[in-house]
């Protein structure tokens, strides 16, 4: 019996033991947007690790309501909360508070525990100035250009369907433009820890009252409510609570049809930036979860990085803005810039192809750091596509000299990997002549191409003779020289796709012909058709 007794008591201590015992810490990676020179409008994803105590920690779930007045966000919304709830159920058993948000609802909830306990919360000492509004922007925010028109309201549904969505709204007995009633009862509401409330002051004195000083967001809608509410991200970041958006488990009121003209989802990433840059960092759940993070079903854009380190031709001014008109329907691009100072480091290089289909390449002579050199390398190796511009040809290449300490080359990366030849080139010369190299002119990266309206602005590259795994598409002429490759394909050891061209003066952008074949080289190595010359901007 006294062994018995003591058994029993060395488990029970072990228990409390256990349960008073912290709990792991949350180790998220931040991400944010750093301008490379102030006044360039060319930033860079800088990433940051942190270990957030989810005792400090709160979690606010914004606007997850039953149902909304747009169909295309109540069908996201739907698919998002299962993933909203793994989330939440994980941080709610480490420690954090849950904050549902569920705005105009709390009729529903007058009785509920989470309410009540949201409500006796007494009020703060220090509430913020402006708590109780809405918050449409912050000085920071005034720095930069607002990336989505948002004017219609933002509804992305078809007219057809979204008629049919409002009258069966109004036969449920709901308000067809203000339809929800309750959070979604897809996310769990645990009344005896949660809390319910949509009021500013109710929710600061929350987070001031369990000393959470941590806050992250989650919910819909970006670009609406989670950011402007009074519990919102500007609302958050300007009263000094250390606040991130968790960027996928979020959604946006955007419409393709209304400018930038691009895909959805792509409307949601440009939101997601714009908060980067002025308001606060972003986290993905898969930091607390563990596994990939959340992607919409109908979000099949391929992941295009765009790597620009080159002061010659000013693709870090053109390719944004091709990416941007060119890409936005079709691809998730992400944008790596060199640093004004011109420094060889290439920030968040090595996460841009983490997590990258393809690679856009527009350097020059640039050696980089073990670890960004290797990320190339094994991107290349991995047998993934590769589309090189003008310099991209000596990228890595600083003609066999010696590299600064801590900085590698790649002086083989041109016939290697992109297959060519590069000498020199011409200089300064009358436009470059372009024609159709034999055998290729049905080939997909040249169609839709009028080769008479494609004219080499720039200087034309010597580069013969190509590899013998080359497939060449454009040649280019000027009076009195060899004819040389201008564009061509090329198939590594790697095995992955690689597309070239010489072409990339900032003139050469200004033409509609040689945007095109950008455009159809980077959809033909994703493996995708380009979009028609009439095809709208599609979900």
């Amino acid at each position: 019996m006294a062994v018995r007794w003591l058994l029993l008591c060395g488990l029970l201590w072990s228990l409390c033991a256990g349960s008073s015992r912290a709990a792991d810490p949350f180790h998220l990676t931040l991400r944010s947007r750093v301008e490379t020179g102030e006044g360039t409008a060319r930033f860079n994803a800088i990433h940051k690790a942190e270990a957030w105590e989810p005792q400090r920690t709160a979690i606010i779930v914004c606007d997850m309501w039953d149902l909304h007045h747009c169909l295309n966000a109540t069908r996201r919304g739907a698919e998002v909360a299962p993933r909203m709830n793994e989330f939440l159920n994980k941080a709610r058993a480490a420690g954090a508070i849950i904050i549902h948000a569920p705005s105009s609802c709390m009729e529903t909830y007058k009785d509920h525990p989470a309410r009540q306990r949201a409500t006796a919360v007494p009020r703060s000492k220090n509430l913020p100035d402006e708590i109780q509004s809405w918050c449409y922007r912050i000085p920071s925010e005034e720095k930069g250009q607002y990336p989505i028109d948002q004017t219609d309201g933002g509804e992305d549904d078809d007219p057809a369907e979204h008629a049919e969505w409002a009258k069966k709204l109004a036969d449920m007995g709901r308000n067809p433009k203000a339809p929800w009633k309750s959070q979604t009862s897809l996310l769990t509401i645990d009344g005896s820890r949660d809390f319910i409330s949509d009021n500013g002051e109710e929710v600061w004195s929350i987070l001031e009252s369990h000393d959470r000083p941590n806050v992250m967001l989650a919910g819909v809608h970006t670009n609406m409510c989670v950011l402007g509410r009074p519990f919102g991200l500007r609302q958050m970041a300007k009263n000094g609570k250390h606040v991130v958006l968790v960027r996928d488990l979020t959604d946006t009121m955007y419409n393709p049809l209304r400018k930038p003209f691009v895909s959805h989802f792509t409307g949601t990433d440009l939101i997601v930036e714009h908060i980067e840059k002025w308001v606060c960092p972003t986290i993905t759940s898969d930091q607390i979860l563990s596994g990939r993070s959340f992607r919409f079903q109908h979000d099949q854009r391929p992941r295009l990085a765009i790597v620009m380190a080159e002061p010659e031709y000013r693709t870090s001014e053109t390719l944004p803005s091709f990416a941007l008109n060119e890409l936005g329907k079709t691809f998730a691009v992400s944008q790596v810039f060199a640093e004004k100072d011109g420094t060889s480091d290439l920030p968040g290089l090595v996460e841009a192809l983490s997590d990258a289909d393809a690679v856009l390449l527009s350097i020059r002579r640039r050696p980089l750091p073990p670890a960004e050199m290797k990320a190339i390398r094994e991107f290349i190796v991995s047998g993934k596509p590769v589309i090189g511009i003008r310099t991209t040809s000596h990228a890595f290449s600083l003609r066999g000299k010696t590299p600064p300490d801590g900085f590698l080359t790649w002086e083989t990366f041109d016939p290697e990997i992109i297959g060519g030849n590069y000498q020199n080139h011409y200089g300064p010369t009358p436009a470059v002549h372009v024609t159709v190299a034999a055998g290729s002119a049905d080939h997909p990266v040249l169609k839709g191409i009028d080769p008479a309206a494609l004219k080499g602005t720039g200087s034309l590259y010597q580069v013969s003779p190509l590899t013998k795994s080359t497939t060449p598409l454009l040649l280019g002429t000027i009076e009195g020289k060899p004819t040389e490759p201008i564009a061509w394909l090329n198939q590594p050891a790697s095995g992955g796709k690689v597309f070239y061209t010489s072409l990339g003066h900032i003139g050469e952008f200004e033409q509609p012909a040689f945007r095109r074949l950008l455009s159809n080289a980077v959809h033909w190595a994703a493996g995708i058709e380009p979009l028609a010359d009439n095809v709208p901007p599609g979900r």
